[in-house]
């Protein structure tokens, strides 16, 4: 097969690595304990969990997507 016939380069896949990894570094930034019946935490309403880990999030989506839009360079 000639390089020509695939849809993605190697570059694709490494920017769709890293927005994979982005958005897991989100979810990861938003996990953490929680309240219980007995217990409050008021920890469940951080910035961190609340702000940064769903724009974090984002911005590894939007990285994937335009990696999939992205149109290998004709060498």
């Amino acid at each position: 097969m000639d390089k020509r016939d695939f849809a993605f380069d190697r570059v694709n896949y490494i920017l769709l690595a890293v927005g994979m990894a982005v958005v897991i570094l989100g979810f990861l930034l938003m996990s953490g304990g929680g309240s219980t019946e007995t217990a409050y935490d008021p920890d469940i309403f951080s910035a961190r969990r609340i702000k940064v880990a769903p724009l974090v999030c984002l911005a590894g989506f939007v990285s994937m997507i335009y990696a999939i839009v992205r149109r290998p360079a004709d060498k």
